[in-house]
């Protein structure tokens, strides 16, 4: 009998399928109910005692009831004597609120951390953190997965003329070096004024792309408006086409609207959150061998950094 189990909430059913078939293990049963007031009921249907459990659940929309799930089935859990109990959270919800922007706000992201702790949560897994300090709010280990080196073998295989990799903002530019990195490419920016929430206006290009084929690198995509924008800018200064690669699929708001109506050619996202809705320019690639294998090495006391090393 191995030595450890997958529970999933309902968040994202299918990716947690998809990682109990890729460790050839059947996800293990808990009942979850909702009582007519929108109170979360939840009874493990399995002895957890001694086990360490993985709860596959990304805080996506809706965030806070995906969340309280989380933290009451691992309350239950804890409760039943389980050895340790590892949070795989594909998508981090309320990582964007992670500093004091403005006066008298709070830092969600930390007081998330703080939930998930006192919970009971003892290692939390996660894809492309939206700012990677957010790893620092815990004080239990924190595996912050490169979600976005999915999308690598992809590009190569689009076979591009003459690829280019762009930041879609200043605060980006990390991430799209490592990509320029990965694959020997320049890269280019887009710089933009945010004025408000959710909406951007984009100002200039930093680098050549006329002619060039551009990929646009984010962790996730929410409203849309700064990639279609920033397609829309690249295409005004002479690139031949644009992709986008974003991890989290937020899509909230006219995003679909955006993406299949604006400059943008095509969207690849990863299946950290599940769309609800189809857009034929948007690809979906999956996680579940990458977080299948973290979950494997955890169990069994390996690396996990090397995984990346060697992709």
């Amino acid at each position: 009998m191995s030595g450890y189990m997958i529970f999933s909430g309902t968040a994202n059913i299918e990716l947690a399928e998809d990682i109990a078939t890729y460790l050839e293990m059947p996800l293990s049963k808990a009942s979850i109910k909702r009582f007519s007031d929108g109170e979360i009921s939840i009874q493990i249907a399995e002895s957890v005692r001694g086990k360490d459990i993985f709860i596959v659940q990304p805080t996506c929309a809706p965030a806070n009831a995906n969340l309280m799930e989380l933290l009451i089935m691992t309350d239950a859990l804890k409760r039943s004597s389980a050895k340790s109990i590892t949070a795989i959270v594909p998508y981090y919800g309320y990582a964007r609120q992670d500093r004091k922007a403005a006066p008298r706000v709070p830092i969600s992201a930390k007081l998330v951390a703080n939930l998930m702790e006192t919970a009971g949560i003892t290692r939390m897994v996660t894809v492309d953190l939206h700012a990677s300090q957010i790893q620092g709010f815990f004080d239990i280990p924190v595996d912050n997965l490169y979600g976005s080196i999915l999308f690598l073998d992809y590009i190569k295989a689009k076979n591009f003329k003459n690829p280019v990799i762009a930041s879609p903002d200043i605060g980006g530019v990390a991430r799209a070096r490592y990509f320029a990195k990965k694959l020997g490419l320049d890269m280019v920016i887009v710089d933009k004024r945010r004025e408000r929430a959710n909406e951007s206006e984009v100002m200039n290009i930093i680098g050549e792309v006329e002619g060039k084929d551009i990929v646009l690198i984010d962790d996730m995509i929410d409203t849309a408006g700064t990639m279609v924008q920033g397609a829309k800018a690249l295409k005004d200064a002479g690139a031949n086409s644009v992709m986008a690669c974003c991890t989290h699929p937020v899509l909230s708001g006219p995003a679909l609207d955006r993406i299949q109506n604006g400059a943008l050619d095509e969207l690849v996202v990863a299946n950290t959150i599940p769309m609800l809705h189809s857009c034929e320019k948007i690809k979906m690639l999956s996680t579940a061998s990458m977080l299948g294998e973290v979950i494997r090495r955890v169990s069994n006391n390996e690396s996990v950094n090397s995984l990346f090393e060697t992709m």
